[in-house]
């Protein structure tokens, strides 16, 4: 019996790629009659980077770059298995999990060291990049990245500003023909599932500016700055990106790449087709995807439902595996073969990321169990 184990992260606790190796281990475990193929997955958020690097046998660059507070961090940037294509991961170089929880504010954090790493896989004579966006901390409309790829942003008295968030206020003018040459001959493949806008009520500021640390009253000011910048763009470049889809993705991450030509994609889409799961899927008796929490939202874009969707066309079963079953789960039941909670009994959240591994094998042995009973029988 031919098993594909394709999964996401476990958020919090296990990478996809540990995820994979889990779960095969209690196949192989139950029988050495299944098949066992594992493809990590990831969304464009977390974990992309190493799940493309996994999945296409390639290899990571090592750098020292500008981090979300303006400190130097090392970080790294990844190089497909094609030799041709370069994996940037925003959560890695100005990811929200970098900045400490007490000084989680938009105001404060900087994506400029995203340009520094565009620049130097440029200099190691890379051209074509996925952009894996999610888990930033920045809410500066990319201008920090812009800013360090040479784009000149000036005050009123015509001074540089700084790159952090609280100088997105004092931008007057903007000068874009000193942009780096090179950066025209890229093409930037935007890995994300985000639709938003850039500004208003489901844009970048009022959406996802909360989670990074935006008070009520942080969110009216920083959705203001971020229209006067995309009109200040605007007005330089004559291109109106504001309500474009995605534009608001990464605290605007994704407006400034759309000025750099950009192509904004789903990030479960782009992952599937550079580690081939389609072909994987064809040739699958039973797949088993999961995640760390699944409920009723799962359906709307999450990874665990585009494998679904690819498994269906196919009439192939699909069990979700998940750290638990939240609300409306059971609406699950229209993509998903069968549903599984790794939770035993009550637990705190803590326990359960301690025993994600334990629990993860236990629950994947036991459907390796009813498939190895259907396929004897």
């Amino acid at each position: 019996m031919n098993i594909l184990i394709a999964p996401d992260s476990f958020k919090g606790s296990l990478s996809s790629l540990e995820v994979g190796a889990i779960m095969e281990k209690a196949f192989s475990d139950e029988s050495k009659g299944f098949h066992t193929n594992v493809v990590p997955m990831a969304d464009g958020g977390e974990g992309t980077l190493e799940t493309l690097i996994y999945a296409t046998k390639g290899k990571k660059v090592r750098i020292t770059a500008t981090g979300p507070l303006g400190e130097k961090v090392s970080t790294e940037y990844g190089v497909l298995g094609d030799q041709k294509t370069a994996v940037i991961e925003i959560a890695s170089i100005a990811g929200l999990t970098m900045v400490p929880l007490e000084q989680r504010n938009p105001f404060n954090t900087t994506s400029y060291g995203i340009g520094e790493v565009i620049l130097a896989a440029l200099k190691d004579g890379y051209r074509s990049f996925i952009i894996a966006l999610g888990g930033s901390s920045t809410n500066d409309g990319g201008f920090g990245m812009l800013q360090s790829l040479g784009v000149t942003f000036l005050d009123k008295e015509g001074k540089p500003v700084e790159a952090f968030g609280k100088d997105l206020r004092l931008i007057s003018k903007v000068d874009w023909s000193t942009l780096h040459p090179l950066i025209k001959d890229c093409t930037f493949h935007i890995a994300s599932d985000v639709e938003n806008p850039l500004c208003g009520e489901t844009g970048a500021s009022s959406v996802f500016g909360p989670q990074k640390g935006a008070t009520k009253e942080h969110v009216m000011e920083l959705d203001q700055q971020l229209l006067n910048y995309s009109q200040l763009l605007h007005k330089e470049n004559g291109i109106d990106f504001q309500d474009a889809k995605g534009a608001g993705a990464a605290g605007g991450l994704g407006f400034a790449f759309l000025h750099l030509n950009g192509k904004i994609e789903s990030g479960a889409k782009l992952v599937a087709e550079a580690t081939n799961l389609p072909a994987a899927i064809r040739k699958a008796d039973w797949i088993l995807t999961g995640e760390g929490q699944s409920d009723f939202q799962t359906l709307y874009g999450k990874l665990p439902s585009f494998i679904a969707a690819l498994a269906n066309q196919h009439g192939t079963p699909v069990s979700l595996i998940a750290g638990s079953l939240g609300k409306g789960y059971q609406d699950l039941y229209k993509d998903f073969t069968s549903c599984h909670s790794i939770s035993t009994g009550p637990m705190t959240l803590e326990e359960s990321f301690n025993r994600a591994e334990e629990l993860l094998y236990q629950e994947t042995r036991n459907i390796a169990r009813i498939l190895h009973i259907t396929k004897g029988s």
